[in-house]
């Protein structure tokens, strides 16, 4: 008897031949509280929807800006008497000329910049106007006329970074008032990268070095970039990938397809779904003491974080392989058997091409998670400054390196604003790899998934 076909009386008697049109008390109460219990669900999916909109909203909101970059273009005249005294172009000698050598052609090349266009502010000299221009750009000039000894003697124009205060100046970190609050630029040099600008000296473009330029001092912020942390982290998803996919399948066929059903597989099994849930700091103390303290392996190296990631990532590609061979059904493997295929061959030319689908989502969801992963690679001492690119692999997987989440930690520890800036454009980036990881596990999962 069900509620449509009975009612209650008021002496608590049921009554027998309701009416299916008539609504009774209980069915009422049952359809409110299921409405209420709708209404709950709804709300609770726009609240998660809303703070995630918030969430993004603010990342992108401080980090966009990360993409775009003030220059001061200006025409140097590479000076050979100040560059190559000798005058034999010998390369051996040239490098000898320091940073601090080549300020004086980047002074001289505003002042006649300023000249040129009539450009005058008072209370400001030729020194305080080549403030304007990154600390950066020594080193860039540098590198040039080390590159092309045949340029000393001539004019070159270059596109120099501004420094972190001009930048911040039209992204709106820096105004007037603060400037005069500020040791690090004056009024009077904003009224200069205004003028600058109406003259098309200063322009803002596109900042393609945040992709690849190295990390950048504390007094350099405009300079810092991504290029070692993309490449540190590229190095570990390569160790990661060519690790934990072949171990993870080859154990995960073994406890399905192998394994007798004791104890021991049993113990294995909880360990395997235990471990899936250890915090990721463990791993790293776990690295720090085995890779580093007993093995010997160098920090901050790829191959010490590839290493950790691989044994955090395991338990994932484990249970989600095994859940994929769970899936394939068992008329496969009994008709492959049926017609004298062996075991093995059952499971690597039916069963395996089925369960691929599952067995690469698991993987990759597992590799997303391992490059999103930060404090492990803090304990085993990726947090590093690193200025050199590491070297191609093998060599490279030795060699000091940073990753893209660690570099995100790095940079909010600085003091500067315009590495919170930086810190927000790496989070972007980083999403932007998460997001791509995820839709080519979709793609590749409706690419190969079978229905039965």
């Amino acid at each position: 008897m069900t509620d449509a076909t009975a009612t209650l009386s008021n002496n608590n008697v049921r009554q027998v031949g309701g009416s299916l049109l008539v609504l009774d008390e209980r069915t009422k109460k049952r359809n409110a509280a299921e409405a209420r219990f709708r209404r709950m669900g709804q709300i609770a999916v726009m609240i998660g929807v809303l703070a995630l909109i918030g969430l993004l909203a603010s990342i992108l909101s401080n980090g966009l800006s990360s993409f775009q970059q003030t220059y001061i273009a200006v025409d140097i005249h590479l000076d050979a008497a100040k560059l190559d005294k000798s005058g034999n172009r010998n390369p051996d000698e040239i490098a000898k000329v320091t940073t601090f050598g080549y300020m004086p052609l980047i002074q001289e090349a505003i002042k006649k910049k300023m000249a040129a266009e009539g450009i005058s502010i008072d209370g400001l000299n030729a020194k305080a106007a080549a403030e304007l221009i990154s600390k950066e750009a020594p080193a860039t000039l540098r590198n040039y006329v080390l590159s092309h000894i045949d340029a000393i003697g001539t004019t070159v124009p270059f596109k120099l970074l501004a420094s972190g205060r001009i930048d911040g100046y039209y992204k709106g970190r820096v105004t007037m008032a603060s400037a005069e609050l500020d040791k690090n630029v004056s009024p009077e040099q904003l009224k200069l990268a205004d003028e600058l600008k109406q003259a098309g000296i200063l322009t803002t473009a596109f900042n393609w070095d945040f992709f690849t330029a190295p990390d950048a001092s504390d007094t350099r912020p405009e300079a810092a970039g991504l290029g070692v942390a993309i490449l540190g982290s590229a190095y570990m998803m390569l160790i990661v990938l060519v690790l934990s996919l072949p171990i993870g399948v080859a154990a995960s066929i073994y406890l399905e397809e192998f394994a007798p059903q004791n104890r021991l597989t049993d113990l294995i099994e909880v360990n395997i779904a235990n471990l899936a849930a250890v915090p990721s700091i463990v791993f790293g103390i776990l690295g720090l003491a085995v890779f580093i303290n007993y093995a010997g392996l160098p920090q901050s190296a790829p191959i010490v974080g590839g290493l950790v990631l691989t044994l955090m990532t395991l338990p994932t590609i484990i249970i989600a392989t095994r859940a994929a061979l769970k899936a394939v059904p068992p008329s496969i493997r009994d008709a492959a058997l049926g017609v004298g295929a062996s075991k093995m061959q059952s499971i690597f030319h039916h069963v395996l091409p089925l369960a691929m689908p599952g067995i690469l989502t698991g993987t990759i969801i597992g590799l997303a998670q391992a490059l999103g992963e930060t404090a492990p690679l803090l304990l085993i001492g990726m947090v590093a400054f690193v200025r050199e690119y590491p070297a191609a692999p093998p060599e490279g997987f030795f060699d000091p390196a940073s990753a893209l989440p660690v570099q995100v930690y790095n940079w909010t520890q600085r003091g500067d604003p315009a590495f919170v800036e930086r810190a927000s454009g790496a989070i972007i980036v980083l999403l932007v790899f998460l997001v791509m990881m995820n839709l080519i596990a979709i793609i590749l999962r409706r690419r190969f998934e079978r229905r039965w």
